[in-house]
């Protein structure tokens, strides 16, 4: 796909209070675009009555720029799509570094070597010298295509319930959800245990500059002794709307990229031969496209496909978690796990917990029409599952399944065996410790928030930027705190990105709940 430069960002010439950046937004808040009941369940009436007239006037803001969808909106009209070396993320951290100030809350934007690509710290200071809780959320996101968009991904368009934009899932909107909900808590005058540092990161998509960066230049600015940041998803159950299981991860898949290269004879288009490059790539894409890594069960996706069979109401589906956990021979659990996939209403999330997954990513072959070309290659980006099969077996296994040359790529100046090295060491690490406060106050307002679904820790199909924390032995966990149905869950680095307003503003409360756990 080819790559245009990112369009202009809005611009904050002059600090504005919090009322004036949201303003023209916030109407847009109410009974009108709240739909659809049966989310929100028994929770709705246990909702904190944080965004009262009260609680905005004490830090001088309307009451509607204490709910999470104006800030959304705002968040998203800033376009800062990474195109692989970072985005423009300026712009949106001087409107957040705005809203920060007229809340009395000291915040710092930290500039990048790349020009207008920064992070933003901000410190809410605690009452005592307990290691601070860090949310880390990042501002940039993937790129569009525009053309496939039924909306403008710049625009936060709302409708039939849902906010719709780039990164309205991946992860401003769960930026937004802590951002209004710990708002909401300083209008009230809470003071809390520790302090509390806000992190909006950049780069986090791609690029030289993100929180790893950050932790060797500017440690003493984000050292934290527990951080929460994207990944746990909060599932329906299969009528899409009732939350089913609340999850809160606890650790990432291994990330890795495999190139495929196929060579062949270079010669004029006009004599088609035999040693086509594009069709022996072609082939081995093929072969793999149809295939699947091992199913793998560790302690972690143990105890989410357990919790999953405790919440599920289709009992067919349930069925066939208990098949695949009971399982006694590696047939046997391929057979189940198939059924478990065919049955889940979030087919492509439980395909990816079982095993290794690999994705066609990026091809490049020729460039000329009228030469056939030497040289064709395809990336895979892979996703190992930690203390499962290991990278350099799965490299292993894909070398014998393919007629092409087969190349981990490392990072710069590593060969090949070091990077093994390096993934099997990040294979092996275990995953965050449920004994810590924050994994106490996830589960708590998980409780309180979604009274009648399942809450469980669980594994990250993805990946997240927690690696400066985790490395060094801190607990760090993910959340995206609001209820999504699978079309919404697919979304995600897809077209028409978009989450529901109403679990939006139930995310909020979960988060509110969250923070009341360290308030003095």
């Amino acid at each position: 796909m080819s790559q245009h430069p990112p369009t202009p960002s809005p611009t904050s010439p002059t600090p504005l209070s919090r009322r004036a950046f949201l303003g023209r937004t916030g109407a847009l808040v109410g009974g009108g675009l709240i739909a659809g009941p049966a989310l929100m369940g028994a929770a709705a009436s246990a909702a904190p009555e944080a965004a009262t007239a009260g609680t905005a006037g004490a830090l001088g803001l309307a009451p509607a720029d204490l709910e999470p969808l104006p800030l959304l909106k705002k968040m998203l009209a800033f376009d800062t799509q990474n195109f692989g070396d970072g985005g423009v993320t300026r712009p949106h951290a001087e409107m957040l570094k705005a809203l920060w100030d007229s809340a009395g809350v000291s915040a710092e934007i930290i500039p990048t070597p790349k020009a207008d690509n920064v992070h933003l710290v901000a410190r809410i200071k605690g009452t005592t010298a307990a290691p601070p809780l860090l949310l880390l959320g990042h501002s940039d996101v993937v790129p569009v295509e525009r053309s496939k968009w039924t909306v403008d991904p710049f625009a936060g368009i709302v409708k039939n319930g849902e906010i719709y934009g780039r990164g309205s899932l991946d992860m401003k909107g769960a930026n937004a959800a802590f951002i209004t909900a710990l708002l909401r808590h300083l209008g009230e005058k809470a003071r809390f245990d520790r302090d509390i540092i806000v992190l909006t990161d950049c780069d986090e998509e791609a690029g030289n500059y993100g929180s790893s960066w950050l932790a060797k230049t500017h440690w003493d600015k984000i050292n934290a002794g527990m951080v929460l940041t994207e990944g746990g998803w909060f599932l329906a159950q299969k009528d899409r709307a009732t939350p089913m299981l609340i999850t809160v991860t606890r650790q990432d898949k291994v990330y890795f990229n495999l190139d495929l290269v196929a060579d062949g004879t270079a010669t004029h288009s006009s004599k088609p031969n035999p040693d086509s490059a594009i069709a022996k790539l072609s082939r081995a894409v093929a072969r793999l496209d149809g295939w699947l890594a091992p199913v793998t069960l560790t302690p972690v996706t143990r105890e989410y496909f357990s919790a999953m069979a405790r919440a599920t109401h289709d009992h067919s589906f349930k069925r066939a978690i208990e098949l695949l956990l009971n399982a006694k021979t590696q047939p046997l659990r391929e057979r189940a796990a198939d059924l478990v996939v065919k049955r889940s209403s979030y087919p492509w999330l439980h395909r990816a917990l079982l095993r290794t997954t690999h994705a066609f990513v990026i091809e490049n072959a020729g460039y000329k029409e009228n030469v056939i070309p030497s040289t064709a290659t395809v990336r895979l980006n892979c996703r190992a599952i930690p203390a499962g099969q290991r990278p350099r077996d799965f490299l292993a296994t894909i070398r014998k399944l393919v007629d092409v040359k087969v190349t981990l790529v490392g990072n710069p100046g590593e060969t090949e065996e070091d990077a093994l090295k390096r993934l099997d060491e990040t294979s092996a690490k275990p995953p965050s410790s449920i004994d810590s406060p924050l994994f106490e106050a996830i589960r708590d307002s998980a409780t309180k928030t979604y009274p009648d679904a399942v809450f469980a820790p669980a594994l990250f199909e993805a990946g997240t930027s927690l690696a400066p924390w985790t490395s060094r032995g801190l607990p760090g966990y993910g959340v995206y705190p609001y209820v999504l149905n699978n079309d919404q869950l697919v979304t995600m680095h897809g077209t028409d990105e978009r989450i529901s307003v109403e679990a939006l503003n139930q995310g909020t409360d979960f988060m509110y709940r969250l923070f009341e756990k360290f308030k003095v």
